[in-house]
């Protein structure tokens, strides 16, 4: 059981990182989605800039040791995402890098989201 509760915060996270990275997308469909994204977003990006590690991570690391198998010192990033996206280390200077791509992304995102409303609007 612990083993597949580990699976599940690990799909979990890989969720929040996607919904954190493109989530201002779905303001486009709906007006209310900016106030479960932005914090997503906020907490994303601190993340990266401070350096702090997810509290799945810890949280996936204790269940899979409960179900018997080993734990990885790394961070989610590090241990999943890094690989596929840059090889070598996870430096600072690229976490501030990910934080940063992650707020330009969302700024163009919700810039075109706040395009599209205020042309809706009557003057």
């Amino acid at each position: 059981m612990a083993s597949w509760l580990a699976d599940a915060v690990l799909l979990m996270h890989l969720w929040f990182i996607v919904f954190a990275v493109g989530g201002g997308l779905l303001a486009l469909r709906w007006r209310w989605m900016p106030w479960l994204h932005l914090p997503a977003l906020a907490w994303g990006a601190t993340v990266e800039f401070t350096g702090w590690i997810c509290p799945l991570t810890p949280l996936e690391n204790s269940l899979r040791q409960a179900g018997g198998a080993a734990g990885y010192a790394e961070s989610f990033i590090e241990r999943y995402l890094l690989p596929l996206i840059y090889p070598g280390e996870l430096t600072r200077e690229l976490q501030f890098v990910l934080g940063g791509g992650l707020l330009l992304i969302n700024a163009v995102v919700y810039a075109i989201v706040w395009h599209r409303r205020s042309r809706r609007i009557p003057a």
